[in-house]
């Protein structure tokens, strides 16, 4: 399934690179969201980046942290917690694009001029649905090792100060909204999956 994302979201992409009516078609605007009904935005935004840089970044890390989650979800499903493991993750993929859509959605839902585009509200949430399965686990930030719970919350934080600047490109509401959902994701899986980060964790 990580494969096909990223294979989508490249193809689509790309082409949309050349197709500036095609791209503005589908950015993230809120304000024709709720003018026009424009739906479909809310989702397609994820799979149109703004150049190469932003496009690769993304799928990089998607396929990274995509993979593992793939993986460790089919045996939730080897061990009975879960039940249709390809299903959850396309679930968690799509849901990232639509939670982390909902606070831009209403911030700039009368700014006519505000456009979002990129996949990285989907793929902070599987990043941080990666977090809760391992949140002891390494994760290597500029070279610098550290667990991955701590970099988390220093994500989190990061980027909740961030947005509240409003001279920035990047869309952090975006990123802090999508990992919220992927970490808590699990927990919609199957409650009793709240057992096993704590065990992770070293807490029970």
């Amino acid at each position: 399934m990580t494969i096909a994302i990223i294979i989508l979201t490249t193809i689509v992409s790309v082409y949309a690179f050349n197709k500036s009516d095609l791209f503005y078609k589908l950015t993230l605007n809120p304000y024709f969201i709720f003018r026009n009904k424009e739906y479909w935005r809310i989702f397609t935004h994820g799979f149109i980046h703004a150049d190469w840089v932003h496009l690769g970044v993304n799928m990089f890390v998607l396929f990274s942290f995509g993979i593992f989650n793939e993986k460790y979800l089919k045996e939730l499903s080897t061990h009975g917690y879960i039940r249709y493991p390809l299903l959850n993750f396309l679930i968690l993929y799509a849901g990232g694009i639509l939670f982390s859509a909902i606070p831009t959605l209403f911030r700039h839902r009368n700014n006519v001029s505000y456009n979002s585009v990129g996949a990285s509200g989907a793929v902070s949430a599987v990043v941080f649905t990666s977090i809760f399965f391992q949140p002891k686990s390494l994760i290597y930030f500029y070279f610098i090792p550290m667990p991955a719970i701590v970099f988390g919350i220093l994500y989190l934080l990061y980027s909740q100060f961030m947005a509240k600047k409003s001279d920035q490109n990047i869309n952090h509401e975006a990123h802090f909204a999508g990992a919220l959902f992927g970490f808590f994701y699990p927990v919609l899986m199957n409650p009793a999956l709240i057992r096993l980060f704590f065990a992770q964790m070293g807490l029970i």
